[in-house]
C-alpha cells in the first residue's frame, strides 16, 4: 500500500510542482506526462514529484469543476531553522494570502498559515 497527497491545479500543475520542489531540500520531479492532444495540450497529464522526501501527485484537470483547494486542507512543514521557515514562508506568501502570519501562538514559537499563489494552503512550523 502507498499513501500519497493528489494535488489537482486547473492549468497550472507544472508550474506548481516545479516550484515547490525548489524550496525544499531533498525534493524532486520524479516523472511527468503531458497531454498529447485536446483542449490540455502540453499540460501535465501527471507529475509525480517529492517535497523533503515525500510523494506527490499532481495533474492539470481535464474537467472543469466548480471546487479548488480550501485552507482545511494543508500541507504542514516543520522546518529545522528559523532561516528556513522565514525563506519558505515569504516564497510561498508572495502573491498568496497569510491567513496567520508568522508569529508566535503558544503552540508554537513560530508558526504560520498561508495560502500560496497557486491556491495550496501551508501550516509552517518552527519545529
Amino acid at each position: 500500500m502507498k499513501i500519497r497527497t493528489h494535488l489537482m491545479f486547473d492549468g497550472a500543475a507544472e508550474e506548481a510542482m516545479n516550484f515547490y520542489v525548489s524550496l525544499f531540500p531533498k525534493s524532486r520531479v520524479i516523472e511527468y506526462k503531458c497531454y498529447e492532444a485536446g483542449d490540455n495540450k502540453g499540460k501535465l497529464q501527471q507529475g509525480n514529484f517529492t517535497i523533503a522526501g515525500r510523494e506527490f501527485i499532481c495533474i492539470d484537470t481535464p474537467i472543469k469543476h466548480d471546487f479548488t483547494f480550501t485552507p482545511s486542507g494543508s500541507i504542514f512543514v516543520d522546518c529545522d531553522s528559523l532561516a528556513d521557515l522565514e525563506h519558505i514562508f515569504s516564497a510561498l506568501s508572495t502573491n498568496g494570502e497569510v491567513l496567520m502570519p508568522l508569529d508566535n501562538y503558544g503552540f508554537s514559537t513560530k508558526f504560520a498559515w498561508l495560502t500560496d499563489c497557486l491556491g495550496l494552503s501551508w501550516q509552517l512550523n518552527l519545529a
